[in-house]
């Protein structure tokens, strides 16, 4: 098997000093408050992997900032739900009945990528309660912005996103776009679109049990999400910061503005 060589990956090391020094140049200060969108290949190769671009992130907006990073858990969810691949219609009373309840120190992310499992178990930070659509923060506005987290409509006006925005966060993307810009779920929430409603499912602690619950949300998509980020970059050249950070491409956008432009653009692009 081959496998990529360090020196092809970046023609140095990547360090937590540079990153920080790179994550400086992008405009991020102390204080700042960032949801983090990040990809560790994407860097380079980085000396100390995931950790160190956590102590990077940290070292630059200090304990007077704070950051957020998405630490979804979609695995506990509903059997009938399973689509990739999907599981056996005769395993749903077992799965119901067995699934592990989400706990925030324990349940892994998935799909996150290894720079946000990192951050959710690092110390400081804590995670909110959602067991599927989670966010884990670290700083000085962590309470204020995972607390009551909504178990239905999780990503709308009860959610770190809808904190976030409160506090004039910004979107840090580090090597991702925005496919992945969560943030404009939120927009989906406060536009004027005619969306259905679906029913979710997982495994949680009540009390200290462990109880299987329902929750509503609206059926959301991220499907147009790339094509409203360029309609957003474009109208909006000013509002946004681009340079690198190791060897990858980094933006970084004002998250209420790219939420208030893609509530209209969703409005007018979007069938209701």
């Amino acid at each position: 098997m081959s496998e990529t060589l360090p020196a092809d990956r970046s023609s140095e090391p990547i360090t937590v000093d540079s990153m920080a020094n790179d994550l400086r140049a992008l405009g991020i200060e102390a204080g700042h408050t960032l949801l983090v969108h990040g990809s560790l290949s994407s860097l380079g190769w980085v000396c100390g992997g995931a950790p160190a671009v956590i102590d990077a992130l940290q070292r630059v907006v200090g304990e007077d900032g704070t950051i957020v990073m998405p630490a979804h858990s979609p695995g506990n969810m509903d059997p009938s739900d399973m689509g990739a691949p999907p599981v056996p219609d005769s395993w749903y009373d077992t799965i119901r009945q067995q699934m592990p309840p989400y706990r925030p120190a324990v349940t892994p992310t998935q799909g996150m990528g290894a720079i946000a499992e990192c951050f959710r178990s690092s110390p400081g930070v804590r995670r909110s309660d959602h067991p599927q659509l989670s966010f884990a923060a670290w700083g000085a506005d962590t309470q204020f912005i995972i607390e009551d987290h909504s178990l239905d409509y999780s990503l709308g006006e009860e959610s770190p996103l809808a904190r976030i925005y409160d506090l004039g966060g910004d979107v840090l993307f580090l090597g991702t776009s925005h496919a992945t810009n969560t943030s404009f779920h939120l927009a989906e929430y406060r536009a004027d679109l005619e969306l259905a409603t679906e029913t979710h499912a997982g495994a949680v602690l009540v009390d200290g049990e462990r109880e299987w619950i329902q929750w509503e949300d609206i059926d959301y998509t991220d499907e147009d999400f790339p094509a409203c980020g360029d309609a957003f970059e474009r109208e909006h050249p000013d509002a946004f910061e681009t340079g690198t950070v190791g060897v990858s491409d980094a933006t970084l956008l004002p998250q209420p503005l790219l939420v208030d432009f893609a509530v209209g653009w969703f409005e007018v692009n979007r069938e209701r």
